[in-house]
C-alpha cells in the first residue's frame, strides 16, 4: 500500500501531528510511509482516499502504455489470452482517473473514447458514468471513483497466466502500467488450467471484480435443523378439529382419540450441515405459536408435490387503477392476508379469506374479558369492526417494502423517509419507529422465527434488528453501492443481500461477517430466494437473468435466461421442486429445480475456480402470461397453489 506522500509532504504532516500531540497517528503514518516501499504485499488494504494518483509526467505515455498492453494480450496464446484480457478494463479505468486527477482532462477523454467502447458490454454503464468525471473535484464523493480508489480490483488468474503477465511487466518496465498493477489490482491465483471466455464472463461484471477464493472458504451451516418436538400439543388440536367436524356433520360418528399423531411420530434425520439449534438465541415459542406450527405441518401433509407433469395452478391478484403508484406487496405465510405499499406513503392490508380484519375492543370493554380463557385473543377482538381492507398511515415517503411476522400479528414497512415502522395488526397502529439508516430503506424482512428482522438501504449497509430494541444488533458493511434486497436463510442463521454493485453476499448473523461473496450479475440485483433445503440461493434483477448459487462452495451453477425485462420476484414451491420468477415483462416462468440440482453433483465441483455454468432455458417448463400486468410478488400456499400479485398497466402494449 502506498501513502502517496513524498518526503517533504510527509515531514509537513508529521509536524502538524506533533503540534497536536497525535503520537499514535504519527507512528502509524511513519509505518505507512515505510511500508509503501513494499508494494508487492497484496494482502494489504489500499487506502488511496488520502492520496492522489501518481503522475508519470507525460500524459501521452498513457495511451502508448495501454496500446502496448493491449497488443501483448492480443498476441498471447489463446489459452492465456482471455485471462490476460481481464486486466484491460481496470487498467483503463485507473489510467483515466490518474489523468483526470493530475489535470490532463483532454488526454483522459481521448483515452476513454479510444478504448472504452471495446470493453465488455457489462462494463459499459460504469464507463459512461466515469466519462462524466472530467475534473479532480468531480471525484470527491463519487461512488464509483471512491470504490476504485479505495479497493483493489480482484482478478482471478491461473499461475501460468500470472507468470506470463509478470514476465511481460518486468521486461517492459513501464512505470505507468507497473504502478497501476501493483497498487490497484489484486491477483487471486489458483492452480490449474486457465479459464476460457465463457467461464470468465459467467462471474465477471461486478464493480470490484470477482470474489477471492478466500471469501468463500468459511464453513456455512446451510442445512435445516430438526423440527422441535411439539407432540404435546397434538391432543388439543385433534379435539378442535373433531369438534369442528361434529358441528358440520352431527350424524357422523365421533372419532376415537389416537394416542399418537402419525404426522408427528415420523422421525426426521438430523442434517449434518445444519447449525446447532441454540446458535441463534430466539424467544421461546408460545402455546399459540406451537399450535400454529402444528397446523402448518398438518396442512403441509396434504400438499401436492409438483413435477413437470403436475405443475401448480396459478391465482393472480391484479391491482387495478394503481399504475405507477404501487411499490411492493407481500402475502402472509398462511396466505390469509396481502399487504401493499404505495408511493403516497400509505400501506393497505387486504384479507384473502372470508374472515374480516377485526380491530381490538376499546379499553373499557377489554376489562370485561376473562384473561384466563383459552380463546382470550378471540374475545379481545371487536366482531363489529371487521373490514375487508385496512389502511396504515405514518410514513412520509414511498413505502418500498413490507413484511409480515410469522404469527401475522405484526407488519414491518420501510420507506423513502429513512425509517422502518412496526405495525400491530390487532390495534392497527404503529408501535415502533426504527431509526438508524441515514438514507432511503429499500427492503425489510422478518426472520423465519420472528423477533429478528433485517433491512437494506441506499447507505450501502444491511442491518439486523430485534423488535424489542431501538438500535440495530448488527451492521453489515462491505457493499460498494445500494443494498437493494435481503432474504433470511430458512435456518435463520444467515441473511443474503443483493446490491447495485452486482454482488451477492451471505452474512453470518452471529459474527456479522460475510461468509460468501458471489459475482456474476451484470446489473443491480432486485430479488433473492433460498431453496427449501437451504443449500442453494437464487438471485435476479435488471439483467433479466436468474442465477443459482451453491452455498456449500459459493459457486455459480446455473444461469437461467428467458425474461426480457427486470425480474422483481422469485419463489420456491413448498416442496422445493419448482422455482418461479416474475417481472416487468408480464410473465411468470416456472423452472424445473429438481432437474437442475440433480445435475449439479458435488463431485464435479472444481474448488480452485468456478466450474462450467449451465445456461439458457433448458430448465424452463412453463410460462404464464398476464394481461399487461407486471409481477411484483410470487407466493406458494402450504398446499402448493401459486399466488401472484400484479399491477395492471393500462399503458402497456
Amino acid at each position: 500500500m502506498s501513502s502517496g506522500l513524498d518526503k517533504n509532504q510527509l515531514a509537513a504532516v508529521l509536524q502538524v501531528l506533533k503540534k497536536y500531540n497525535l503520537k499514535g497517528t504519527e507512528e502509524s503514518l511513519r509505518k505507512e510511509a515505510n511500508f509503501s516501499e513494499d508494494i508487492a504485499d497484496q494482502d494489504s488494504d489500499v487506502s488511496s482516499v488520502l492520496t492522489g494518483y501518481k503522475s508519470d509526467g507525460d500524459p501521452d505515455t498513457y495511451v502508448l502504455s495501454y496500446m502496448e498492453l493491449k497488443r501483448f494480450v492480443e498476441n498471447s496464446l489463446d489459452i492465456y489470452k482471455h485471462e490476460l484480457g481481464m486486466i484491460l478494463y481496470p487498467v483503463l479505468v485507473h489510467m483515466y482517473l490518474e489523468l483526470v486527477y493530475n489535470g490532463h482532462s483532454d488526454e483522459a477523454v481521448t483515452l476513454m473514447r479510444k478504448f472504452g467502447p471495446e470493453q465488455d458490454f457489462y462494463y459499459q454503464d460504469d464507463l459512461r458514468k466515469l466519462a462524466m468525471v472530467t475534473r479532480r473535484e468531480h471525484m470527491n464523493g463519487n461512488e464509483l471513483t471512491d470504490t476504485f480508489k479505495s479497493n483493489q480490483f480482484i482478478i482471478r488468474m491461473s499461475r501460468d497466466t500470472l507468470s506470463l503477465l509478470k514476465r511481460h511487466l518486468s521486461d517492459k518496465k513501464a512505470s505507468v502500467l507497473l504502478n497501476i498493477v501493483q497498487e490497484h489490482l489484486y491477483f487471486d491465483m489458483y492452480e490449474g488450467v486457465a479459464r476460457n471466455k465463457t467461464q470468465i464472463d459467467a462471474t465477471s461484471g461486478a464493480v470490484g471484480g470477482e470474489a477471492r477464493r478466500q471469501d468463500n472458504k468459511t464453513k456455512v451451516y446451510y442445512g435445516i435443523p430438526k423440527v422441535p418436538d411439539i407432540q404435546i400439543l397434538s391432543a388439543p388440536v385433534d379435539e378442535e378439529e373433531d369438534n369442528q367436524d361434529n358441528q358440520d356433520n352431527p350424524d357422523k360418528p365421533k372419532k376415537k382419540k389416537s394416542k399418537k399423531d402419525p404426522l408427528l411420530s415420523k422421525k426426521t434425520k438430523s442434517d449434518p450441515n445444519a447449525p446447532p439449534n441454540d446458535r441463534i438465541p430466539v424467544p421461546d415459542l408460545k402455546d399459540n405459536d406451537k399450535i400454529e406450527k402444528l397446523k402448518a405441518l398438518r396442512e403441509a401433509s396434504k400438499r401436492v408435490n409438483l413435477t413437470t407433469d403436475n405443475l401448480p395452478s396459478c391465482c393472480c391478484y391484479t391491482l387495478l387503477n394503481a399504475n405507477h403508484s404501487v411499490c411492493c406487496a407481500e402475502i402472509t405465510e398462511d396466505s390469509s392476508m396481502l399487504a401493499v405499499g404505495f408511493n403516497d406513503s400509505i400501506i393497505k392490508v387486504f384479507t384473502l379469506v372470508p374472515q374480516k380484519l377485526k380491530a381490538m375492543k376499546s379499553a373499557d370493554k377489554l376489562s370485561d374479558v376473562n384473561i384466563e380463557a383459552e380463546d382470550v385473543l378471540v374475545r379481545m377482538m371487536d366482531e363489529r369492526s371487521g373490514e375487508s381492507s385496512r389502511a396504515l398511515c405514518g410514513h412520509n415517503g414511498s413505502v418500498y417494502s413490507v413484511a409480515f411476522s410469522p404469527d401475522r400479528t405484526l407488519l414491518l414497512s420501510c420507506s423513502e423517509d429513512t425509517t422502518i415502522r412496526l405495525w400491530s395488526l390487532q390495534i392497527w397502529t404503529c408501535l415502533v419507529v426504527f431509526k438508524g439508516h441515514l438514507f432511503p430503506v429499500w427492503d425489510v424482512k422478518f426472520s423465519p422465527h420472528g423477533y429478528y428482522f433485517a433491512s437494506t438501504s441506499y447507505d450501502r449497509t444491511a442491518r439486523l434488528w430485534a423488535t424489542d430494541q431501538h438500535q440495530p444488533l448488527r451492521i453489515f458493511a462491505g457493499h460498494f453501492s445500494d443494498v437493494d434486497c435481503v432474504q433470511f436463510h430458512p435456518n435463520a442463521n444467515y441473511i443474503a443481500t443483493g446490491s447495485s454493485d452486482r454482488r451477492v453476499c451471505l452474512w453470518d448473523l452471529t459474527t456479522g461477517n460475510h461468509v460468501r461473496l458471489m459475482t456474476g450479475h451484470k446489473r443491480p440485483i432486485q430479488t433473492l430466494a433460498f431453496s427449501v433445503c437451504g443449500r442453494f440461493l437464487a438471485s435476479a434483477g435488471t439483467d433479466c437473468r436468474v442465477l443459482i448459487w451453491d452455498l456449500s462452495h459459493g459457486h455459480l451453477v446455473a444461469e437461467l435466461t428467458g425474461h426480457e425485462k427486470t425480474i422483481h420476484c422469485l419463489a420456491f414451491s413448498r416442496c422445493g421442486n419448482v422455482l418461479v420468477s416474475g417481472g416487468l415483462d408480464c410473465t411468470v416462468k416456472l423452472w424445473n429445480f429438481t432437474k437442475l440440482t440433480e445435475e449439479t453433483s458435488s463431485e464435479d465441483v472444481n474448488i480452485s475456480h468456478n466450474p462450467d455454468v449451465k445456461t439458457g432455458d433448458t430448465y424452463l417448463v412453463r410460462t404464464f402470461q398476464t394481461k399487461n400486468s407486471p409481477l411484483i410478488n410470487l407466493h406458494f400456499t402450504r398446499r402448493n397453489l401459486m399466488i401472484a400479485v400484479a399491477v395492471f398497466d393500462g399503458m402497456a402494449t
